[in-house]
Formats: C-alpha cells, sequence, structure tokens
C-alpha cells in the first residue's frame, strides 16, 4: 500500500476542512455572544419586575440564579471555541510543516478535554469581567428598590 501524501495549501480538500473547522468556531462564538444577550434580557426583566414593587425586594436576588447559569453556559462555549481554535491551529501548524496526510481531514475534534477548558474560559477576563458587572449591577439594584 502506498504511503498517504503530505497535502498542501491548494488542495481544496484542505480548504473545505478549514472552512469546516471555521464553521464549529463561529458557532460556539455565536453561543457564548448568546448567553451573554439572554443574561442580560431576563435579569433587566426581574429587576424591573422587582422594581415595580410586584414581588418582594429580596426578590431580585433571584436575578442571580439566572446569571449563574448564563455564566457557566458561556464559559462552556468559550471553552469549546478555545479547544477547537486549537485543533485549528494544530491543523493548520501541520500543514504548514508539510506533514498533513488525508488521515488529518474531515476529523474535528477540540483540544484539551472539557473541564479544563470550561475552567480556563471561566477565569477569562471575557467571563468573570461581564458576570462581575452583571452581579455588583444585581446588588446595587438590591438597595435602590
Amino acid at each position: 500500500m502506498p504511503e498517504p501524501q503530505p497535502l498542501d495549501e491548494a488542495s481544496p480538500a484542505v480548504h473545505k476542512h478549514l472552512d469546516i473547522m471555521q464553521g464549529v468556531i463561529g458557532r460556539m462564538a455565536a453561543g457564548s455572544r448568546s448567553a451573554k444577550t439572554w443574561c442580560v434580557t431576563v435579569v433587566a426583566a426581574i429587576l424591573i419586575v422587582a422594581a415595580r414593587g410586584d414581588v418582594p425586594g429580596c426578590a431580585i436576588l433571584f436575578a442571580l440564579i439566572p446569571a449563574a447559569m448564563f455564566c457557566t453556559m458561556d464559559a462552556y462555549y468559550l471553552g469549546l471555541e478555545r479547544g477547537f481554535r486549537g485543533a485549528y491551529d494544530k491543523f493548520v501548524g501541520k500543514l504548514h510543516a508539510g506533514t498533513l496526510t488525508p488521515g488529518d481531514l474531515y476529523v474535528v475534534n477540540r483540544d484539551k478535554t472539557g473541564w479544563r477548558l470550561w475552567l480556563s474560559a471561566f477565569l477569562s477576563f471575557s467571563v468573570w469581567g461581564f458576570y462581575a458587572a452583571i452581579a455588583i449591577s444585581i446588588f446595587l439594584a438590591q438597595f435602590a428598590v
């Protein structure tokens, strides 16, 4: 059986594989963005209902529950995005080194394990900075109402 030949940048299969990986990365980024958008929407709705006086004053703290859930989901999507970007970088590295083979095509696996990616993403400023600001806003709303 002949040894598989390395692929180059001009190969349509390489371009298609890179398109697939970019699509996956784009969907993960969109998921992270949606988590932030929905968090602001849900927390604002809870705060508005609490400010109208329809619920007891401590009900504002219930806004922390969806904020924590969206924070977890945002970190999950950001972690997946980072994992797929790592896999993308490895693929491109193999392409540039001339060691890319047909067996490397159309296999889309993330780099690293899930919980490490999630923890790394959770500790990033794009997650904790945003959700810390949301939490501070919730606590300030508690005293303002």
